[in-house]
C-alpha cells in the first residue's frame, strides 16, 4: 500500500465505523457498468459537505487490488449486485487529491511536476522496469504494456486549480493538458473518476476533457440518489434517533436532483449527533464567496436576490455558465455558480433557482449583514417584532414595521405592484418560518390567498391568512378573504386564525393594516 498507488482502505473503514453511516455503495454498481467501456470517464461535481471524498475513498477501497476489502462491503447493497465479485479488489488504484499537491507548490506548472515526480517515484518501487520516466502518462503506459495492468484513477478536488487560479488561463490550460495526456484515449485507464465542485464541460474553447460524462447539481441523472441523503434515508435516521423529521426537513431539505429531494448529509449527521437544529454550513470556505457574489448587480441581480431571500424562485439559463468562479457575463452565471456551491437549489423542469432550506436562508441573511445590503438585514432583524405585533393584533405597529421594511429595500427593489409588495412582506416576516410553513398563493376556498401561514407542530400559534392590496384599502383586503371564503379549506384552524389585510397607498407612500380574528 502507498500514498497514491493502492492507498489504504482506512478512510472508508472509518466511515463504516462511524455512529451514522448511510449505505451509498450502489454508486459502485454504476461505476462497474462504466468500467472498461468508452464511458469509463466520469466527473461528479457537487458542493462541499455532500460526501465527495467519502465516495472517492469507498471506490478506492472497493477496486484496490493490494488487499481484501470484502469485510467492508459484504453487508452493503453493492454485495447483492451482479458484478460485485467480478471487480472487487481487481485493479491498481491511483488516488490523487489535487488540492494536497496544489498547496505545496507555487503554480500549476510546479504542481504537475511535483505530482508526477512523487507518483512515479512510488510506482517505481513496485515496477522498477519503468526506468527514469519523467511523464506520469508514459510510466502508466509502460506498466500496462509490460505487465498488462490497468488503473482506476480517482481524482479528488479535481477543480482546485480552477478555484485557486480562476483568472490564470495559462495555468488552467496547462493543467487540462496534463490531465488529457494522462487520461484521454489511454489503454492503461480502466476507469477515471473525478470529483469536485465545478463541472468541466466548458473552459473557453479548450475541450481537453470532452471525453468525460458529467454529473452535476444541474443534472445528476442516474446518480441522483447518491448526491446526498434521500427523504427515505433521513426519515429512517430520524426514526432511529427519535428526531423530529419535520424540523429536519425544514432545516436541511430542499435540493432537487432529478426530481428527488436531497438533504445536505453532513448537516443531517451533525444535527443528529449534536441534537440541535442549527446552521452547520457556516465557516466553510465558500461563505466568503457567497458574500462576494451576491454583491454583483449584473442585470439587476439585486432585485432577484431579494426575491430569493423572500422565498420566490427565479428562472435562469445555466447553459452559458463558463464553469469558473470569475467569468460573469450575466446574473444567470452568478446564480448557476451558487447552485454548484450549494447555496441555491435548482429545479430542472422549470429551470428555476431557489433558496432550499432554513440553513441556507441563514447563510444569505449572514451574507447581507454588515454589507451594502445592511438595510435588508435590518428588516430581517425586526421580523420577530413584526410577528409579535401581528399576533397581538396591533395594526398600527404592524404597519410601522412594514413601512420600515419597505423603506429599507426601496433603493433596490422596484415597488410598483402587488408582487413587489409581496416580496417586501415576505422579508418583513422573514423569521416567521421558525413557527410557520409559509405558502404563496395557496389555493383556498374560491381563490388564492396571497400568503398563508400554517403553524408548525406544537407551536400553538394561530394560522395567518394575508391578503395584499397595492393602492387600495386594507379593509378591501380582509373583505376579499371573506367574500372568496379563503379560509374554507383551513377549517381545522377556525377560531384560531387571523385575517390580515395589508395595503399600500402610493400617494402617501404608507402601509395600512387591518387584522380580524376568524
Amino acid at each position: 500500500m502507498g500514498r497514491y498507488l493502492n492507498p489504504t482502505y482506512n478512510g472508508f473503514e472509518e466511515a463504516r465505523n462511524s455512529e451514522i453511516y448511510v449505505d451509498k455503495s450502489g454508486l459502485i454498481d454504476i461505476t462497474n457498468k462504466f468500467l472498461g467501456t468508452q464511458a469509463k470517464y466520469i466527473c461528479i461535481s457537487r458542493p462541499r459537505r455532500f460526501g465527495k471524498t467519502m465516495a472517492a475513498r469507498m471506490l478506492t477501497a472497493y477496486y484496490c487490488k493490494c488487499y481484501d476489502s470484502r469485510f467492508l462491503f459484504d453487508d452493503l447493497n453493492i454485495a447483492h449486485t451482479e458484478n460485485y465479485n467480478k471487480y472487487i479488489n481487481k485493479y491498481n488504484v491511483l488516488f490523487l487529491n489535487i488540492e494536497s499537491f496544489r498547496v505545496k507548490t507555487k503554480d500549476a506548472y510546479e504542481m504537475t511536476a511535483y505530482l508526477q515526480k512523487e507518483v512515479i517515484s512510488e510506482l517505481s518501487e513496485i515496477y522498477s522496469d519503468i526506468g527514469e520516466e519523467k511523464f506520469l502518462s508514459e510510466a502508466l503506459e509502460k506498466i500496462f504494456i509490460k505487465h498488462n495492468e490497468k488503473f482506476v484513477v480517482i481524482i479528488d478536488e479535481w477543480d482546485s486549480v480552477f478555484r485557486e487560479y480562476g483568472d490564470k488561463r495559462e495555468y488552467q490550460k496547462h493543467y487540462l493538458d496534463f490531465l488529457k495526456d494522462m487520461l484521454k484515449d489511454r489503454d492503461h485507464i480502466a476507469l477515471s473518476y473525478m470529483t469536485g465542485i465545478l463541472p468541466i464541460r466548458k473552459y473557453g474553447t479548450h475541450s481537453a476533457l470532452n471525453m468525460f460524462y458529467e454529473f452535476s447539481m444541474l443534472d445528476m441523472g442516474e446518480l441522483a440518489q447518491y448526491t446526498g441523503f434521500t427523504t427515505d434515508e433521513v426519515k429512517k435516521l430520524c426514526n432511529d434517533y427519535n428526531i423530529d423529521f419535520a424540523e429536519m426537513e425544514r432545516w436541511y431539505n430542499g435540493y432537487l436532483v432529478k426530481d428527488r429531494h436531497i438533504y445536505n448529509p453532513k448537516s443531517v449527521v451533525d444535527a443528529i449527533l449534536r441534537k440541535d437544529f442549527t446552521n452547520y454550513w457556516t465557516r466553510t470556505e465558500t461563505f466568503e464567496a457567497l458574500k462576494y457574489y451576491i454583491d454583483f448587480n449584473i442585470e439587476g441581480l439585486k432585485d432577484d436576490v431579494i426575491k430569493l431571500i423572500s422565498g420566490q424562485s427565479i428562472k435562469i439559463n445555466p447553459l452559458r455558465f463558463a464553469n469558473d468562479m470569475v467569468t460573469f457575463k450575466s446574473k444567470d452565471d452568478v446564480f448557476t455558480l451558487l447552485v454548484h456551491l450549494g447555496y441555491l437549489g435548482f429545479d430542472g423542469k422549470t429551470r428555476e433557482v431557489f433558496v432550499p432550506n432554513e440553513e441556507i436562508k441563514i447563510e444569505f441573511a449572514n451574507a447581507v449583514e454588515g454589507s451594502e445590503w445592511g438595510n435588508i438585514s435590518k428588516a430581517i432583524e425586526q421580523s420577530d417584532k413584526l410577528l409579535e405585533a401581528t399576533l397581538a393584533m396591533k395594526e398600527e405597529e404592524v404597519a410601522k414595521y412594514i413601512d420600515e421594511a419597505h423603506s429599507s429595500n426601496t433603493s433596490i427593489l422596484k415597488y410598483n405592484d402587488e408582487n413587489s409588495l409581496s416580496c417586501v412582506i415576505a422579508i418583513a416576516y422573514y423569521t416567521a418560518s421558525k413557527y410557520y410553513k409559509i405558502f404563496r398563493e395557496l389555493p383556498t376556498g374560491k381563490g388564492f390567498a396571497d400568503m398563508v401561514f400554517i403553524p408548525r407542530k406544537n407551536t400553538h400559534k394561530p394560522a395567518l391568512l394575508i391578503e395584499l392590496k397595492w393602492d387600495a384599502t386594507a379593509e378591501s383586503a380582509t373583505q376579499q378573504i371573506k367574500s372568496k371564503n379563503y379560509k374554507g379549506d383551513l377549517k381545522e384552524y377556525e377560531g384560531n386564525m387571523l385575517l390580515v389585510g395589508i395595503s399600500y397607498d402610493k400617494t402617501n407612500k404608507k402601509h395600512i393594516c387591518k387584522i380580524e380574528q376568524a
